[in-house]
């Protein structure tokens, strides 16, 4: 039930990152063959085309970036490939530095060694200029304690982070 669930978040948000990618294309607006502006086009009170606002509102809120992470996000398997993506997923962006979690220290140790060319084909995918970093982590250490006290010490040493 839980992949159900996970399924039919995933299938809303690439949908929603669909259309507003639609919604957002550049268009060029349309110019009159005769080289005179109507009276009706005075003023700048033409209606805009859609991907126009939408880019508008985008800019004036200061969301481009997070529009830009968000389709990165709904698209990271295009973006990045199968192998990767299966390995590793964008994990959190602030401040222009994008955190990518692996699922194992390999992994990790990888993408960060494919940093350079993962962020070419991110700037490609979402625009230059929008991730500024990468930062790669590794898998995050599971909890081993269990009740209510604590021994002090590094714990079990592995192969976490």
């Amino acid at each position: 039930m839980d992949e159900a669930t996970d399924d039919a978040t995933d299938e809303a948000a690439a949908a929603a990152a669909d259309a507003l990618r639609r919604a957002t294309r550049s268009t060029q607006p349309r110019r009159s063959t005769s080289g005179r502006t109507s009276p009706s086009r005075s003023g700048g009170r033409d209606p805009a085309p859609v991907s126009v606002a939408m880019q508008d509102l985008l800019s004036e809120r200061g969301w481009t970036a997070e529009s830009a992470i968000a389709v990165l996000r709904t698209r990271w398997s295009e973006v990045v490939g199968d192998e990767v993506a299966g390995h590793v997923a964008p994990e959190g962006f602030e401040d222009g530095s994008l955190t990518l979690r692996a699922d194992s220290t390999a992994w990790a140790t990888q993408v960060r060694l494919l940093a350079a060319d993962l962020h070419r084909v991110i700037d490609e995918a979402v625009g230059g200029g929008v991730v500024r970093g990468i930062r790669v982590v590794g898998p995050q250490a599971p909890s081993w304690s269990a009740g209510p006290r604590r021994v002090k010490g590094r714990g079990p040493r592995d192969t976490y982070g």
